[in-house]
């Protein structure tokens, strides 16, 4: 079965929701480490599904504020709005990719206080990416 580009964006935007769904879940189960891995995993995935519908193509990165400066290449006309927002947000987004790591990697503990603050962040990042083209129009009105 061959997926068009709009199929398998639409795809792996639902996988990225179905794992902050699962950190949800991980939350309640006090799994705050595992919470924190579906954290960062479903930011990174919807950013990078944005990035296919425009380009076509899957970006090789799994640092979210690399998939971040892409935008701001695909979006120039909104580079201030996004540099600003990583930029206000910077602690937070190093706090999210430091879960890829971490959690994969080292003997980090998460709390459940963590894990909160970072899926409170994930979908802020998700509504974000999901907003850009209004954004976009918004700030064409503004000129």
């Amino acid at each position: 079965m061959t997926l068009t580009r709009l199929e398998e964006v639409e795809f792996l935007r639902n996988r990225a929701l179905r794992m902050l769904s699962a950190a949800r879940d991980h939350i309640k189960r006090e799994y705050y480490d595992l919470a924190a891995f579906m954290e960062e995993q479903a930011t990174q995935l919807f950013i990078k599904t944005k990035i296919l519908e425009e380009t076509g193509e899957m970006p090789r990165t799994h640092v979210i504020r690399r998939l971040f400066a892409i935008l701001v290449d695909l979006y120039p006309q909104i580079r201030d709005i996004i540099e600003n927002f990583v930029k206000e947000k910077r602690s937070l987004f190093i706090r999210l990719e430091e879960a890829y790591l971490a959690t994969r990697y080292f003997f980090r503990e998460y709390d459940r206080e963590e894990a909160k603050d970072l899926i409170n962040f994930s979908e802020e990042v998700i509504n974000f990416v999901r907003d850009i083209q209004s954004r976009i129009k918004n700030e064409e009105i503004h000129r």
